[in-house]
């Protein structure tokens, strides 16, 4: 059966306003502020075969759309009316959960005794145990040590919730009230749906109600085919770095090649660094994944902005992600960060993709997503877990706009905190929140500003959590002349005044009156600054965006007494400027060409899988040994850089079964 277009526009419209209903009604209801006011959580209509058919488009974290239900279902066994599933678990679920924290429920849905279709919801809880509160830190090293882990499992028997199950999830959590608060929400969201469900079939009959299942899919993969068909045939290649894995100090290297032939898109991660010995991998199961294809997803919808989100948004893609890699990692792998290398991934296909459309892609956004996270003491040895701020940065900028200032919705479209919530849950004082002046790359177009945060505890003994801080070391890139964005810094300022400045974060304890100050990256320009419109640099310049001193030296443009003079402006732009580079990559892939790094992945591809990473190490270290130890932030001359490259091509040359020969 196949619904005439009428009739799946109007069923659209209705499965669309049943999922966003459940997703007010979650939020309306929910405990933690990642739920009240982060709006980290999402709901959604799976068909029987377990895909989304039906995903909001206004509310809650948007990425998830291409996420599938069944291995989760299927683990679970035979469902009964009245069941709810329950699971965080990123390898049992096979991607459905990507790291603890994250509480998926899942409900079937009934009619005439037979399953028709499934609600699925999921929130960021507070805490589920593990070595720190909030469950999330970058130096873990195995899943085991992030928390409770809950296989598909039945959470509601027959309309009824386990007590025993309940209190198993109470007494592993830092945050028990929180945590069933949001789960009872979850669950006052899968009524509704329920209920809803059971109008539609009721008004449009149970074939029409089935139907509408495989036909918005294939709508929607048929229109994704078309918008991606817009993109020239071809295979592009980009690779981007993640600082450190926070273990051996030695950045993550991403790598991706696209390959577009005729409205599909192939997506291979090859020579991607192995799994690492952190918790930043992507829990992926091999499959074409949300988190993989999250970049391809939002240009098919900017290339088509009424296409229905559904799992459909995904058909057209293949995956090629090596099973032991970042991107696919095998268990017992540490996850808990995994939207760190996440960011990066998007940040490859967006570097990769701008080579094919130039004047569609923008430069590299900020590249990060940090949840600032305070825990405090809560008496009796307990915590009071809360996410103070979810902090991004700017986008890059594109041809012919500037880049979104303090906004970044790469992989997810969180909100930000009301600074009198965020008093009001924590001990916490925000002294300052706002844009971070001068952060954005310049161009013709500039970068978005990145954000400041600026908070004094009130409480001593307060944990300070920041995971996912990165671009502290590779800036986000510039195209076609546009500067990159300013790194990513952070200081603390201790009561007594001394201040420290870190270059990374797994968790730091303070006491009242030390001030923390986090200042995001911003994202990269694009064109060539001295291209930029002069009333546009002053008009950066009146908003407290950009410096006088900046407005002279990055875009050539003299501002005397808040307005531009013309003829110093002319000047000024008839003389070359310093053009600022992304030092960091530029010389990273000087000493570890792509070409050579290729090579290496190869072999590295032959050990087993807990092999890869330490072997990955001990090479790329040996060669580190030959540079500054603040490599490659400071710059370095290039006859050392020339004779690093030299040495690490030559180790790799000598690899055994014949790895070097492509050297």
């Amino acid at each position: 059966m196949q619904l005439d277009p009428i009739t799946l526009e109007i069923l659209n419209n209705q499965v669309v306003s049943v999922v966003e209903e459940m997703c007010m009604t979650l939020q309306r209801v929910g405990r933690s502020l990642y739920v009240k006011e982060t709006a980290d959580f999402a709901c959604a209509l799976a068909g029987v075969d377990g895909k989304f058919f039906a995903y909001p488009g206004s509310i809650g974290v948007s990425g998830f759309v291409g996420l599938d239900c069944m291995p989760a279902i299927r683990e679970a066994g035979t469902l009964a009316e009245g069941d709810v599933l329950i699971t965080n678990d990123p390898y049992h679920s096979q991607g459905l959960a990507t790291h603890l924290p994250d509480l998926h429920v899942i409900a079937p849905v009934f009619h005439d005794g037979r399953i028709i279709a499934y609600l699925w919801a999921f929130v960021h809880c507070s805490d589920i145990g593990g070595r720190v509160p909030s469950s999330v830190s970058t130096t873990n090293t195995e899943i085991y040590q992030e928390g409770l882990q809950i296989p598909p499992l039945r959470l509601v028997k027959k309309g009824r919730i386990d007590n025993e199950i309940e209190r198993l999830i109470r007494v592993n959590s830092r945050t028990p009230d929180n945590n069933m608060g949001d789960i009872q929400a979850m669950l006052a969201a899968i009524g509704l749906g329920q209920r809803r469900v059971a109008t539609l079939v009721q008004r449009h009959g149970i074939a029409t109600f089935l139907a509408a299942q495989k036909d918005l899919c294939a709508y929607t993969a048929r229109r994704a085919r078309a918008a991606i068909e817009k993109i020239p045939d071809g295979s592009w290649a980009f690779s981007d770095y993640l600082d450190s894995d926070m273990v051996s100090g030695l950045p993550v290297r991403f790598a991706v090649k696209v390959v577009v032939d005729r409205g599909r898109i192939t997506l291979d991660f090859t020579g991607t660094d192995p799994q690492v010995h952190a918790a930043m991998n992507i829990p992926s199961a091999g499959k074409v994944h949300p988190w993989l294809t999250l970049r391809i997803m939002a240009l098919v919808v900017t290339l088509d902005p009424g296409i229905p989100l559904n799992a459909g948004l995904q058909f057209p893609i293949e995956m090629i992600a090596p099973r032991g890699s970042v991107v696919h990692p095998v268990r017992p792998a540490a996850v808990g960060v995994r939207h760190a290398a996440c960011v990066r991934v998007n940040d490859v296909l967006n570097g990769a993709l701008g080579i094919a459309l130039p004047e569609v892609m923008t430069a590299a956004n900020s590249g990060v997503i940090i949840p600032v996270v305070a825990a405090e003491p809560a008496g009796d040895g307990e915590r009071n877990v809360q996410v103070v701020e979810p902090m991004t940065g700017g986008t890059g900028a594109r041809h012919g706009m500037d880049g979104t200032d303090g906004r970044d919705p790469s992989i997810s479209n969180l909100a930000n905190n009301p600074v009198e919530m965020v008093e009001s849950e924590l001990g916490v004082r925000i002294l300052h929140y706002g844009l971070r002046a001068g952060s954005g790359g310049a161009g013709q177009w500039r970068g978005g500003m990145g954000l400041e945060l600026v908070f004094r505890i009130g409480v001593d003994d307060t944990l300070i959590l920041a995971r996912g801080l990165e671009r502290m070391r590779f800036r986000p890139w510039g195209v076609q002349k546009g500067s990159p964005g300013v790194l990513t810094t952070l200081s603390i300022t201790y009561a007594d005044g001394k201040v420290e400045k870190l270059d990374g974060l797994d968790i730091i304890a303070l006491g009242q009156g030390d001030t923390v100050s986090l200042c995001t990256a911003g994202g990269g320009g694009f064109g060539d600054p001295l291209e930029r419109e002069p009333a546009l640099v002053l008009s950066d310049v009146r908003r407290g965006l950009v410096s006088v001193e900046q407005a002279r030296q990055e875009y050539g443009v003299v501002i005397t007494d808040r307005q531009v003079d013309a003829q110093a402006t002319a000047v000024c732009r008839g003389r070359p400027l310093a053009r600022e580079h992304d030092l960091g990559r530029l010389q990273w892939e000087t000493v570890f060409s792509p070409a050579v790094m290729e090579v290496f992945g190869r072999f590295l591809d032959t050990l087993p899988a807990s092999r890869r990473h330490g072997e990955k190490v001990r090479l790329i270290a040996q060669v580190m040994a030959l540079l500054p130890a603040n490599f490659p932030v400071v710059r370095v001359e290039p006859d050392v850089l020339a004779q690093a490259h030299d040495a690490f091509a030559t180790a790799v040359a000598a690899l055994p079964a014949g790895a070097g020969h492509a050297c």
